[in-house]
């Protein structure tokens, strides 16, 4: 059997973490092979040695039966090895083609040769099937072409083996279909695929095999058509685990929020959310359900207070807030999970321990006279830390920035819900978690509504908002499409207003 790379018994230690303890990955020429494994489990560690990001401390790697060692990128770039990461790394007020040849510029009498590299480029794009224009700017294309401009970018450079990091969390249902697409485009083309992910539906649609990490150490590999997702699931979490949410009927109490016909501007100067109007009452959870960019960015902004309304009102608790600070709004009890951890959530060069009183440091007991209490911070953030089973290598102590995205995700939710909201605002709170920590999350959302709490969800995963919300609002361009209730509807209908048809029109 011939494999293009192979990992043998690697292992890698950073400070108070075995990150990779005696591994083994063997990638088969032309398979797509997925590596699943929860939040740390050591699947971005791993592939980091293979791309030559880190060095590990055993083990062997070998490329097309030859051991190697990979000392940096550019080393893994030369044994044929591209890697697209979870966070992009492209340039954005440069050109597609400007991204592409960085670092690699052809040179023609001393001057960058563009032209000929844009239409290398096309060709490329157009073989694949992946639709990019070679002369647009990075930001002004939509997250899903930048990722295809990443792919590109191993094209380019002519890898065969292509890793993918977590490649669907930033991507709509649509793209993500067409990811798969391109995806067996590569392989029938001649690649190899290695995706790191932990969705498995995905697992399902797209690879062959399937090696699962638990905590650092390598569980098994394998053949995804024979293998059911809960057995998937139990090996990456060592434990049954329930897709379903558990919940009794919602007890509903009085209103908390009301929204009246608010109208709000999106980055572009004109209306991205119009005219709309919802209430959410103590005890239940209220699902916004829409495609991507349809007025979700604008309402959770204007109801935390980071985007101005140009007309309707925010009623909370019976008081007008339409125009109140950001900080009267944290201080009156609303909490709000942000859609991008990195911009709004966290401060990423802070330790865990300061970012998990970032609201309430300057309240009693963490603060006295402008003075900070340490072992009143220390103590609170712990708790959390430990209550959300956020792991790091130096629990609070470590820098936001070491911690996987999951984990940075459950510190932020154990953040929000541990300040006893009345509202709590929670935007795709479980992108980027793996299946046991969704379930842990969908609890908590839950228990929050059971002990009489507002929650508004705002999620992309058309099944998260049908599992844990009580009723649904669906947004279209901006506008209210509907309300039906979860228990009376399914992903056929949600769907099709999604899409901005209105019950029983169709």
């Amino acid at each position: 059997m011939s494999y293009v790379v192979e990992m043998l018994n690697i292992r890698k230690e950073f400070p108070g973490i075995v990150a990779n303890d005696n591994v083994t990955l063997q990638l088969k020429k032309g398979e797509i092979h997925a590596l699943l494994g929860e939040n740390g489990a050591g699947k971005s560690t791993l592939m980091g040695m293979l791309f030559g990001m880190y060095q590990p401390e055993a083990g062997v790697i070998k490329v097309k039966g030859k051991e190697v060692k990979i000392s940096s990128p550019n080393v893994a770039n030369d044994l044929g090895i591209g890697m697209v990461h979870q966070h992009f790394k492209l340039v954005e007020n440069f050109t597609v083609t400007e991204n592409i040849i960085l670092g690699l510029e052809p040179k023609k009498f001393l001057t960058v040769d563009i032209k000929s590299a844009a239409k290398k480029i096309e060709e490329l794009s157009k073989s694949y099937g992946l639709n990019v224009d070679p002369y647009s700017k990075i930001e002004d294309i939509s997250v899903g072409m930048q990722q295809r401009v990443e792919i590109l970018k191993m094209l380019y450079r002519n890898a065969d083996v292509l890793i993918f990091d977590e490649p669907t969390a930033v991507l709509t249902p649509q793209e993500i279909e067409d990811l798969i697409k391109i995806m067996k485009n590569l392989i029938k083309e001649g690649k190899s695929i290695i995706i790191i992910t932990h969705k498995l539906k995905e697992i399902k649609a797209a690879a062959d095999r399937c090696s699962v990490i638990r905590r650092g150490k390598y569980i098994g590999t394998v053949n995804v058509k024979e293998t059911s997702e809960a057995e998937m699931a139990k090996m990456m979490v060592g434990r049954q685990v329930s897709f379903k949410v558990e919940k009794k009927e919602a007890k509903l109490g009085e209103e908390v929020l009301k929204i009246e016909n608010l109208s709000v501007k999106n980055n572009k100067k004109v209306l991205g959310l119009k005219d709309f109007t919802l209430n959410v009452r103590r005890g239940e959870i209220v699902g916004i359900a829409g495609v991507e960019g349809n007025g979700q960015t604008e309402l959770v902004e204007a109801l935390t207070g980071m985007r101005p309304v140009e007309s309707g009102n925010i009623i909370y608790n019976g008081n007008d807030i339409t125009k109140l600070s950001i900080r009267k709004r944290i201080d009156e009890g609303i909490a709000h999970i942000p859609e991008d951890r990195h911009k709004r959530g966290l401060i990423l060069d802070y330790n865990m321990e300061d970012n998990m009183v970032l609201k309430v440091y300057k309240n009693k007991p963490f603060s006295k006279n402008g003075l900070i209490n340490r072992k009143e911070v220390e103590n609170y953030s712990n708790n959390i830390i430990e209550t959300f089973d956020v792991r790091s290598g130096e629990g609070g102590k470590s820098i936001a920035r070491s911690l996987s995205g999951g984990n940075q995700q459950k510190g932020i939710i154990g953040r929000e819900i541990q300040s006893n909201p009345d509202l709590l605002i929670a935007v795709q709170p479980t992108r980027g978690l793996d299946v046991g920590s969704i379930e842990y999350i969908h609890k908590r959302l839950v228990e929050q509504r059971d002990n009489g709490k507002a929650v508004l969800l705002v999620s992309l995963e058309l099944d998260e908002v049908l599992n844990v919300s009580d009723r649904i609002a669906v947004v279209n361009n901006g506008e209210l499409v509907g309300i039906v209730n979860a228990n009376e509807t399914d992903e056929n209908e949600v769907g099709l207003m999604m899409a901005g048809i209105k019950r029983g029109e169709s």
